[in-house]
């Protein structure tokens, strides 16, 4: 038997992610991995990336992480509002202004996939989709799009982050699922804890189980409001958003 940990899109929130860090270690998993989005939306991003790092822990490109390790510019997104758009222009930019230069480094190292076998079966994790980092693959995504994905890296289950909901979702044929890990640092869903996936596998088959953790939440919300990044996102884990 195996058990493997995917976190995803931590959003430089440290508490949250050593909450479920200590989850992690509690539970017994063999293996952590995590989908990206190391920064931005709370100030501890130089602190998330150091943890990770000093974990050793297989990481994969987030659209967030790739915008700061090249200085890519914003680009407005029309589902967002007037007041999260002015939000995240200052949050992206205080990163970019305060991220040490061997931690942008060595965002621009990680890759776009990782593949993994495991007792016959294949994982591929991404951060939005095989296409693209910025790809949104909700729940209620087209299965044979997914399909196409799966077949196209010779894989049977894909398992995602970026949309900040979680979700378990087996497709036709048998053994075929996709998965999103939710968000450790800020999730989206209506508790607002930190989300993350766990995998048991044993003997060819996988039982997936989302994990929510509870985290100092108000530590988090404090050190966003002492920091310049904007209260905008405390106020989006406080549940006023």
């Amino acid at each position: 038997m195996l058990k493997i940990a995917i976190i995803s899109d931590i959003h430089a929130n440290l508490p949250a992610l050593t909450a479920v860090l200590e989850d992690i270690r509690l539970s017994g998993a063999d293996q952590v991995y995590c989908l990206g989005d190391l920064t931005d939306a709370a100030p501890w991003h130089n602190e998330v990336i150091a943890l990770i790092r000093s974990r050793q822990m297989p990481v994969i490109m987030g659209n967030h992480d790739e915008r700061i390790a090249f200085d890519l510019p914003i680009v407005p997104l029309s589902k967002h509002s007037k007041e999260e758009q002015a939000a995240r222009n200052i949050a992206i930019q205080y990163t970019k202004d305060s991220i040490t230069p061997a931690n942008k480094v060595y965002l621009a190292n990680l890759p776009h996939f990782i593949k993994l076998y495991f007792h016959g079966i294949t994982l591929l994790l991404v951060h939005g989709s095989t296409r693209s980092n910025d790809e949104y693959i909700y729940e209620q995504h087209d299965a044979d799009d997914i399909l196409g994905m799966l077949n196209d890296f010779q894989a049977d289950v894909l398992i995602t982050g970026h949309t900040h909901l979680s979700y378990v979702r087996s497709l036709p044929p048998a053994g075929k699922m996709v998965m999103n890990t939710g968000s450790v640092g800020r999730s989206k869903e209506p508790d607002r804890l930190a989300t993350y996936l766990q995998l048991t596998i044993s003997d060819g088959v996988i039982t997936p189980e989302i994990r929510k953790v509870d985290y100092p939440v108000a530590d988090t919300i404090a050190g966003i409001r002492n920091s310049p990044v904007p209260d905008f996102y405390a106020h989006a884990l406080a549940g006023k958003e």
